[in-house]
């Protein structure tokens, strides 16, 4: 999620195949975040960081919301409930927009999930009124494409609202991949053209997470391989946990 080395689409759509026989991985995650048994995440926002995130829309029923890089759908689904808005997920793994696709239907829910990536969504053009992403403006390979194409899809006065992580001092780390090291969330999105562009540190958010990952590293993975992999991450996280800061960034389409 913050710390691992560059992935590919193809990685991912094994990496979520591999949690569909995963109950155990889920369960430790929805525990220590407090979310409810059918929110499917793959990201780290917190139940409390949901309503965080929903305040910082300023969504509308009949709104429409992008949840960029969407994963399983989760947070979107959750979010669009809570406000009425219409949801399109996009991802750039075909496997995470499958899953998404089905949670949606099994929980009766209107969405739109479609394959794209952070830096060419697909969509038109001031479509949207607000962008969610969560935990993965990292993952592109060109940053500031991904903050342009954020403020290309919003309309005029649409929010935009990533969480992330960031690195405590900014300086060259080598504990720290490439792609979190290089994170500034305020000045991607000042550049893009954004206004009124806040970052807040979210050190309660940080606090589940440390639990969370500590627990983690004690679970035995036995042959399952999406525990193998959480279990793996658990060990990465801690070791440069205190390198890090957990940040939500806001910012407004002029």
């Amino acid at each position: 999620m913050a710390t691992g080395p560059a992935r590919s689409a193809a990685y991912f759509d094994g990496w979520y195949a591999d949690m569909l026989g995963s109950s155990a991985k889920d369960a430790i995650l929805q525990r220590h975040l407090g979310l409810p048994a059918d929110l499917l995440s793959t990201s780290l926002l917190s139940w409390d960081g949901i309503a965080e995130v929903v305040g910082a829309l300023r969504l509308s029923a009949g709104d429409t919301l992008l949840d960029l890089a969407c994963g399983r759908g989760g947070y979107g689904l959750e979010i669009a409930e809570r406000t009425g808005a219409h949801l399109i997920g996009v991802d750039f793994s075909g496997e995470a927009v499958r899953q998404a696709r089905g949670q949606a239907a099994r929980l009766g829910r209107s969405a739109d999930f479609l394959i794209g990536d952070l830096q060419a969504t697909g969509l038109d053009a001031g479509s949207v009124n607000a962008v969610l992403c969560v935990d993965a403006i990292q993952f592109a390979s060109e940053p500031p494409d991904a903050y342009a194409e954020i403020r290309r899809v919003l309309a005029h006065g649409g929010r935009a609202v990533l969480t992330s992580w960031e690195s405590v001092d900014k300086a060259e780390d080598d504990a720290l991949s490439e792609r979190i090291r290089r994170v500034d969330l305020r000045a991607g999105l000042t550049i893009a053209g954004f206004e009124d562009v806040e970052v807040r540190d979210r050190p309660d958010w940080r606090i589940r997470e440390r639990t969370m990952w500590e627990e983690a590293v004690t679970v035995d993975p036995r042959d399952d391989a999406a525990m193998q992999s959480f279990h793996d991450e658990g060990v990465r996280s801690l070791a440069t946990f205190e390198r890090l800061r957990r940040v939500m960034a806001t910012a407004t389409a002029p």
